[in-house]
């Protein structure tokens, strides 16, 4: 235990997650520039919006772990996956699964910090915890009505253009 009592099992696995949390923004950032590149503005917006909330959820794990007096330990990002030949859909799919697998690593933290009594750590995981549940929600939301609207045409533009709409990360805060 470091002198703020953060295991070196917790330092670990908050370290790796910060790193779990910079890869989202990489690939939502990719996604982003794929989307733009098809003309998709509005998705593209959308998905630069979750790009800067994986920016945000890194930053709030790398000053926690300052916080407690604890060792940061960057690690390289890895490169993106984008498929320029997936429709919207699919990279919606894509994103919702990408999600689910954040929640699980958020679970098995959060599973840690309770097995070594880190009741701080606890409350900060809390909080991911509640906002992975509104990150898998938006991405299956966009996801279904991709799947209700074809993914073509005149419904393809109108959710295009209702994705430009999502405000500033925190705009809802204010």
């Amino acid at each position: 235990m470091t002198k703020r009592g953060l295991s070196e099992r917790m330092q670990l696995a908050l370290n790796a997650q910060i790193k779990a949390e910079f890869d989202s923004a990489y690939l939502y950032l990719a996604l982003a520039a794929e989307m733009e590149s098809r003309n998709l503005k509005g998705f593209a917006h959308w998905l630069r919006r979750q790009w800067e909330e994986e920016l945000i959820h890194g930053l709030k794990l790398y000053d926690f772990l300052l916080q407690r007096d604890a060792n940061v330990d960057l690690h390289a990002l890895d490169k993106p996956k984008v498929d320029s030949t997936q429709s919207a859909l699919e990279i919606f799919t894509q994103v919702l699964q990408h999600e689910q697998y954040i929640t699980a690593r958020i679970h098995e933290l959060y599973a840690l910090s309770q097995e070594e009594k880190d009741y701080a750590s606890q409350t900060l995981l809390q909080w991911f915890v509640d906002e992975q549940v509104e990150e898998e929600d938006s991405a299956r939301e966009i996801m279904e009505n991709l799947r209700l609207v074809g993914g073509e045409g005149a419904s393809l533009f109108l959710l295009d253009r209702e994705l430009s709409q999502r405000p500033a990360v925190g705009a809802d805060d204010e």
